[in-house]
């Protein structure tokens, strides 16, 4: 198949801003998909409310667009109903994080067979430019005229400590290991989580005086290096990409399998 057959193309042009980052992780996320050539019968996207949730509608997959932080319960109910399906989470930031952080330790914990993408644009940009979770100390926000005096989290920090068994990092200027991240993200085995940062330069970049599209972008070139970069030495403050964690351990659906199974011989 072709990217564009999987896609809805009655619904475009797209509603994100002209720069925002999102259209190139949706890019990213088809060409992942094209590549693994899964059968889109068989792929389900679960999206909560915001401008990352827009995404499943844009695709020709299953979708449910479902209410503001839930979208991990719900592709809960879906996987454990549909084990043999792929399941796809797009969340941003207070999605996953904020309103949504209670279901993504839950879901990281159980380790249920999905894939997380957070796409950290560090502020609420559908709702006119709130601060997040992730927007970090010192940042202007709508609801931070001031500066921002939230400390943020770290998004690989909390998936690998709720117990991600798959958890990774890049950036919408990396477009062909953020595919390939996709990819690795959705064959893994387990809870996958893969952080994208995606540029909001409507609202974030306009705030903090960043600059446009290709300011942001520059940024995510020269601030962040791969993992075990000896720049990150000389300057602890650069980010890191790449996968931190990858480990097998037994996933949620299969065991609840085994369970019943047990249960029934029991009987």
């Amino acid at each position: 198949m072709a990217v564009k057959d999987y896609i809805r193309q009655r619904f475009f042009p797209h509603m994100w801003c002209a720069g925002c980052g999102h259209g190139i992780i949706l890019n990213a996320l088809l060409r992942a998909v094209d590549n693994l050539g899964l059968n889109k019968k068989n792929i389900v996207m679960v999206s909560g409310i915001g401008c990352s949730a827009r995404i499943s509608g844009y695709v020709d997959f299953h979708s449910m667009h479902t209410i503001h932080g839930r979208a991990l319960a719900y592709a809960t109910g879906v996987k454990m109903s549909k084990p043999e399906l792929n399941v796809i989470v797009p969340m941003g930031d207070g999605d996953a994080l904020a309103i949504g952080g209670n279901h993504f330790i839950h879901a990281a914990r159980r380790n249920i067979e999905m894939t997380a993408i957070v796409m950290n644009n560090r502020i609420y940009g559908m709702t006119g430019g709130q601060f997040s979770p992730l927007s970090g100390y010192g940042s202007m926000g709508t609801t931070a005229p001031y500066g921002n005096i939230d400390h943020n989290f770290d998004v690989v920090d909390l998936s690998v400590a709720a117990g991600a068994t798959f958890v990774a990092r890049t950036t919408t200027y990396h477009v062909h290991e953020l595919s390939d991240l996709i990819e690795q993200a959705i064959v893994h085995k387990g809870f996958s989580v893969l952080e994208v940062l995606s540029q909001c330069p409507t609202h974030f970049g306009r705030r903090n005086k960043v600059g446009d599209a290709v300011d942001m972008l520059k940024v995510y070139k020269k601030r962040t290096v791969r993992i075990g970069s000896e720049k990150k030495q000389t300057d602890p403050d650069l980010i890191e990409r790449g996968v931190f964690v990858k480990k097998d351990l037994p996933e949620y659906c299969r065991e609840y399998d085994q369970l019943i199974l047990k249960a029934r011989q029991n009987r």
